[in-house]
């Protein structure tokens, strides 16, 4: 990680000191608890473990413990804070679609072992319960994705402000 950036104790007490205003915004713009509880879990989970810095070998990737290593193809793919890792939108994202191919392949090997190399899907079924859920859970997963967000942009914000600042300090 490069001097002028927060270290990952830093990023945390960020995370820390912020999550009770997250808390207390969602409360206050949703007026339900069961998204707000959800919206600062996801930020509580990005700030601690699925940031941006995941790119690199870094307190959120350490913290995932024999699990990091499913981090280092995503590492060796991305450079340290390109748009595709610490970008708005874009690397919350890439991070949920590379970490569900995981989760996917996981569930399909568990699938496999159970029933003894046996699988078969029927794909009408497997899309009607698909639309169902995400239509049924939508709030649910807007809500995580929101926390999620929130926690990668307030960890990206002070790499950029601690970059400003040292940038202004030099001059």
């Amino acid at each position: 990680m490069a001097a002028h950036m927060p270290a990952g104790r830093v990023h945390d007490q960020i995370t820390l000191v912020a999550l009770p205003f997250v808390t207390l915004a969602m409360l206050l713009l949703s007026r339900n608890a069961r998204l707000t509880l959800i919206v600062a879990s996801a930020f509580l989970f990005s700030g601690l473990m699925f940031g941006p810095d995941l790119d690199i070998y870094s307190l959120q990737f350490k913290r995932w413990g024999w699990l990091r290593y499913i981090w280092i193809p995503y590492q060796r793919m991305l450079k340290h804070r390109s748009w595709l890792s610490h970008g708005p939108i874009v690397g919350t994202i890439l991070r949920i679609v590379y970490l569900g191919v995981w989760v996917g392949a996981a569930t399909l090997a568990a699938v496999l072992l159970h029933q003894g190399g046996q699988f078969s899907l029927d794909w009408q079924q497997s899309q009607r319960l698909t639309e169902q859920f995400s239509h049924q859970y939508w709030p649910e997963g807007l809500a995580a994705f929101v926390g999620l967000e929130l926690g990668s942009m307030s960890h990206a914000l002070s790499d950029s402000l601690m970059s400003m600042y040292k940038s202004l300090c030099k001059e």
